[in-house]
């Protein structure tokens, strides 16, 4: 998978996953480029770039992990620094985008994900590569091209060659918010699909926000209106029902499928709910594996056998702590795209028979 002209193509690394960047590297056949990156006794972040890249193409790796300002505030300083140095073109490898939740106005908040774009555009950035976006439509925060690559072929094989007996799964979705996701999934596998109902916690759609605000009341012709009360009506409050499975998962395998997994609270109490259910397997299948807090131990004593994620976030010390995680190694997809870039081809064929959500 060597890419041609590979003296004007330069992979640079931050601190946050460089076992990847290594991984990208070995399969270009390219030499890391040298690049130091540190803290100062004050904490600010140190960039110094050994080689020059006047007129290079760079293509700098970082994902995010639990240190996610330390790792933004790095990217944007690499980015900055090639950017002054003459870099040709700077390309972000950013397989998790941190702070991708946050792509939805809260009430008195604000939409973190536009944020960090414009930060992200403004340092330099030229063109962004990175992996399942928790929503789609965040592509449109980025004044720079932005390719949103696809895991699910990996979890898709995956599921085929090391799930024994998967034929007698069933794809189940978490909550509703992931059924298209679950069908997807389905689909290409010709299996069944479950839905996992009710929720302990609140979720992100039912905090109130400016937009469920009642609107101001026009003055409009008293005989054609019905006068309910004296001011404004006021939403009744939601009740959701307990956690249940929409779905037949009795006798069978059950494969959870999500974007995510970090907070595995939810994840292990669907658990609980599908094996009460008659599901004698449980796994959980997800791109990043964030897997913070005690989330191994979680997974350890739970009911679930399996949880499969890839290596877009280094996750060495919870797979140490827990024998269930599994991990998918996905460096050749983003080889594959920095070669296509760089060698100006299409990017269809990353995307070809992947429509996951769209």
């Amino acid at each position: 998978m060597e890419i041609n002209s590979t003296s004007d193509v330069v992979i640079l690394s931050g601190n946050s996953h460089p076992e990847l960047a290594d991984l990208v590297a070995n399969r270009l056949g390219v030499r890391k480029g040298g690049c130091s990156v540190y803290h100062k006794t004050n904490r600010e972040t140190m960039v110094e770039i050994a080689d020059s890249i006047r007129g290079k193409n760079i293509y700098i790796v970082q994902t995010g992990t639990k240190d996610v300002n330390n790792n933004i505030m790095e990217l944007l300083i690499m980015a900055y620094a090639c950017k002054t140095s003459s870099a040709r073109s700077i390309v972000g490898v950013i397989p998790y985008l941190p702070y991708s939740k946050q792509c939805k106005m809260r009430k008195r908040g604000c939409i973190v994900t536009k944020l960090l774009a414009k930060m992200m555009c403004k340092s330099g950035l030229t063109h962004i590569i990175t992996m399942d976006l928790h929503q789609k439509e965040i592509q449109g925060f980025f004044d720079c091209p932005v390719d949103n690559l696809r895991a699910s072929p990996f979890l898709l094989q995956y599921i085929q060659e090391s799930i024994p007996d998967y034929r007698n799964s069933v794809i189940v979705a978490r909550n509703p918010g992931s059924a298209k996701k679950a069908t997807s999934y389905a689909e290409r596998l010709r299996l069944a699909i479950a839905v996992i109902h009710g929720e302990q916690k609140e979720a992100e759609s039912d905090e109130v926000d400016g937009r469920y605000s009642p609107p101001c009341m026009p003055s409009v012709d008293r005989s054609r209106t019905m006068d309910v009360s004296v001011g404004v009506p006021v939403h009744p409050a939601k009740e959701k029902p307990p956690i249940n499975v929409v779905g037949d998962v009795g006798g069978r395998i059950a494969i959870m499928v999500d974007d995510m997994i970090d907070d595995v609270q939810s994840f292990v109490a669907a658990a609980e709910v599908l094996k009460e259910c008659g599901a004698y397997k449980i796994y959980v299948l997800a791109t990043h594996g964030l897997l913070s807090s005690d989330a191994p131990r979680l997974i350890e004593d739970s009911s679930i056998d399996e949880v499969v994620v890839t290596n877009t976030v280094p996750h060495e010390l919870q797979k140490m702590q827990c024998n269930k995680i599994k991990t998918i190694d996905i460096s050749v997809l983003l080889s594959e795209a920095i070669r296509r870039i760089h060698n100006k081809e299409s990017m269809s064929y990353l995307f070809k028979n992947v429509t996951l959500e769209d």
